[in-house]
């Protein structure tokens, strides 16, 4: 089995960047869910109102919007980190910019969601969705590149 150093391009720094840009998302995403949580009165330990809450209360609703934005947020955090620190070992600029369109498209879904509920989501998702595809295949194409050159 050959072995090799694994040598990062001089703009992959960019794809570092971006990467903990990323990770500020989701101190957004605590402080929207904290708001929310104080405006329905829902306590602690209480992850989310119930249908019955919700249905009666537009706070318990609201909140219940922001906690599962936060929620997809997570569950899509680490898929995107690997594809992009995985990707810009090979396309570092590509990454980047994908990247970045990630995070402005989980931003908007933050906001989106939390401002008018499910429907406002879709902007946000159909951006970060794209770039995760993107940044995936180009994760795949870099392990295909690795593997030729040894």
């Amino acid at each position: 089995m050959a072995s090799y150093a694994l040598q990062v391009p001089s703009e992959y720094g960019y794809v570092l960047t971006v990467a903990a840009s990323s990770l500020f998302v989701n101190t957004f995403h605590f402080f929207l869910t904290a708001r929310a949580r104080a405006a329905s009165g829902l306590k602690y330990p209480i992850p989310y109102a119930s249908q019955e809450q919700a249905a009666k209360d537009p706070k318990a609703y609201a909140f219940n919007c922001a906690q599962r934005a936060h929620s997809n947020y997570t569950e899509n955090l680490t898929p995107f980190l690997g594809a992009l620190l995985i990707s810009g070992l090979y396309y570092p600029t590509a990454s980047f910019y994908l990247g970045a369109s990630w995070v402005v498209g989980r931003v908007w879904y933050a906001l989106g969601y939390t401002s008018f509920g499910p429907p406002g989501r879709l902007g946000g998702f159909l951006l970060s969705i794209t770039s995760a595809l993107a940044l995936k295949v180009m994760a795949v194409m870099t392990g295909l590149k690795m593997v030729q050159n040894v």
